[in-house]
């Protein structure tokens, strides 16, 4: 099958983009502590920033990405239950200026929060071996989408939300969630269920990707902001990373994870 001209014509901005943001965010996700935490902060604070201005937030899209940056870092000295009424102010603190689109903003600066949280607490709990396998998910998952997606085509997964996603690239992602999962099975202590687990991760990541694309769609933009060449802004980059991280952060509440061998 011959390839529509132009294709592939973005590949080469978005494997230097996404690399150079791999590379930081490895660095610092290796060295844990404080240079995570920040790290985490900051991306929470970008990623509300940009979606408070696709709501028509404004000048509050400043200050709400400060407090939300606040936020997160300051849960990494705290005990949870003191956490907890912090990770929903910031949702609270914009409903007044984001008008008809309050309940999509509150819905996704919670989500956002938590799952900054959450990949603060799995670092903090698991170490970087667990942390490492949840991106690796939501990379090989995003990797293998693109291109089964691009390469095979077929039909539409949800044409009027997400145009360019297609059944063939989101099977693909599950597959990719699946190796992942195979792979980290082989080299750790981890039980053959780490494999349904990590499909399982890839599945909630995809969701992530939809609902982010079913916010810009009722916006009336293409990318969160231009903040990453290729790829958009940060939202766009790494909302499957919050679906993952959100749904991880859930389930090990109701299973042992990491599953061990038994």
């Amino acid at each position: 099958m011959t390839s529509p001209p132009g294709q592939w014509g973005d590949l080469r901005t978005r494997l230097l983009s996404g690399g150079t943001v791999a590379v930081v965010g490895l660095t610092l996700m290796w060295l844990g502590g404080l240079w995570f935490q920040a790290l985490c902060a900051l991306a929470a604070g970008v990623m509300i920033w940009e979606l408070a201005r696709m709501l028509g937030g404004g000048g509050a899209a400043l200050p709400l990405a400060a407090l939300s940056g606040a936020v997160v870092f300051s849960a990494g000295f705290l005990p949870p239950g003191y956490v907890l009424p912090l990770l929903l102010l910031p949702a609270l603190a914009g409903l007044p200026r984001l008008g008809m689109n309050r309940a999509i903003y509150a819905g996704f600066t919670v989500m956002i929060i938590l799952a900054a949280f959450g990949l603060i607490v799995l670092r903090s709990d698991h170490g970087f071996v667990w942390l490492a396998w949840l991106v690796l998910i939501v990379m090989a998952s995003d990797v293998f989408g693109y291109f089964a997606g691009r390469s095979i085509g077929g039909p539409k997964f949800w044409p009027r939300i997400s145009p360019k996603k297609t059944w063939a690239g989101t099977v693909a992602g599950w597959v990719g969630g699946a190796l992942v999962g195979w792979a980290f099975m082989s080299a750790t202590d981890a039980g053959p269920q780490i494999i349904a687990i990590s499909v399982a991760v890839a599945m909630a990541g995809q969701l992530g990707d939809i609902a982010e694309s079913a916010v810009k769609r009722k916006a009336g933009i293409k990318d969160s902001s231009n903040l990453i060449p290729g790829h958009g802004g940060l939202f766009d980059r790494f909302d499957a990373l919050l679906g993952a991280s959100v749904f991880l952060l859930i389930v090990g509440q109701i299973i042992d994870f990491p599953p061990v061998q038994v």
